[in-house]
């Protein structure tokens, strides 16, 4: 029998000993690397140093995942604070739900405090980990899986993802995939902002502002798909409205920012060259200044070797002189 459907996992959770390894929180952990890894690389490209971005991180995360979890139980605050529901499951971010635009928001927050600190521009950082944000949104929604959440409608395409699950008013079925269209619709947004940062040499934050509006794109006709509880507003999902707004702030920027500020930053980071390559380059101009002292220092050298000679010479015409007048006298 052919595989019709995606399957869904029988539990999120798996067990080592009384240890529980939820999937939602270890698909969460592993974009986090994702985006540091992917970060530092573009980082050190730009001329920065190794590691600064994994310690702007130990700033950005902590808020990204307060401010995600802050934005979904204030938009969906029926699903913690109505009757019959229990207020503490808002603490439970391993169950799920967190908000991408609040995560985006105070992730944005912690991240200018880490850089305010190592006196790096924010613009600057926030184009390097742009894509491995994307990345990382890719991996995340795979979270979504795990829990058998964030379903779009009814479907029996050879890829709808099948819900096994009754909890929380859920139907048995099949259903589209919409976790899956939204970590496909993020790695090619990852890979959009790559290309365009090397073809355009964006900075100043543009990079950062085509992978959000890039990303909004995408979650404005998958928002559409989904069939969960939400808020409408005019018959559009809240988050379709967000979706819009934060498009059109994103386009604004790029179109504002590329006129006051043509070009990229020429140096990211206090102490470094600057520029693509830049720490490698500073190394090679330091081997140069050396090449040049040992030069400089081999030239005195033989100008001190050759005075000592010419001295030597002029001694000893003197001498023969000397005892020539002597004979004569």
């Amino acid at each position: 029998m052919e595989l019709a459907y995606i399957p869904s996992p029988s539990s999120g959770v798996l067990y080592l000993g009384p240890v529980p390894l939820r999937g939602y929180a270890f698909c969460i952990i592993i974009g986090v690397f994702v985006a540091v890894w992917l970060g530092n690389k573009r980082w050190i490209a730009r001329g920065g140093r190794t590691g600064t971005v994994a310690d702007i991180a130990v700033w950005a995360v902590p808020f990204g995942l307060l401010g995600g979890r802050l934005y979904h139980v204030i938009t969906d605050y029926q699903l913690y604070f109505s009757e019959g529901r229990d207020w503490v499951d808002a603490f439970k971010i391993w169950e799920g739900g967190l908000g991408i635009w609040g995560a985006i928001a105070l992730g944005a927050l912690g991240a200018w405090i880490g850089c305010r600190r190592r006196g790096i521009p924010l613009p600057a950082y926030a184009d390097a980990i742009a894509p491995g944000i994307a990345l990382a949104q890719a991996i995340g929604r795979w979270g979504n899986w795990f829990n058998q959440e964030l379903y779009g409608r009814s479907t029996d395409v050879p890829w709808a993802v099948e819900i096994t699950s009754s909890a929380d008013g859920r139907m048995p079925g099949t259903y589209h995939p919409t976790f899956l269209y939204e970590s496909l619709w993020c790695v090619g947004v990852a890979l959009l902002v790559i290309w365009a940062d090397r073809r355009f040499k964006l900075g100043h934050g543009r990079a950062f502002a085509l992978y959000v509006a890039a990303y909004c794109v995408g979650r404005f006709w998958i928002e559409y798909m989904r069939v969960d509880e939400a808020h409408h507003i005019l018959g559009l999902r809240l988050n379709n409205w967000t979706a819009v707004l934060v498009f059109l702030l994103a386009v604004l920027y790029i179109v504002v920012s590329a006129r006051k500020r043509p070009g990229r930053e020429d140096v990211v980071e206090p102490g470094t060259s600057g520029g693509e390559g830049g720490s490698e380059g500073s190394g090679d101009a330091g081997e140069v200044e050396v090449e040049k002292d040992e030069e400089g220092s081999s030239s005195e050298k033989k100008d001190t070797s050759e005075s000592s000679d010419t001295s030597e010479s002029s001694e000893d015409e003197a001498a023969k002189d000397g005892a020539g007048s002597a004979k004569k006298s």
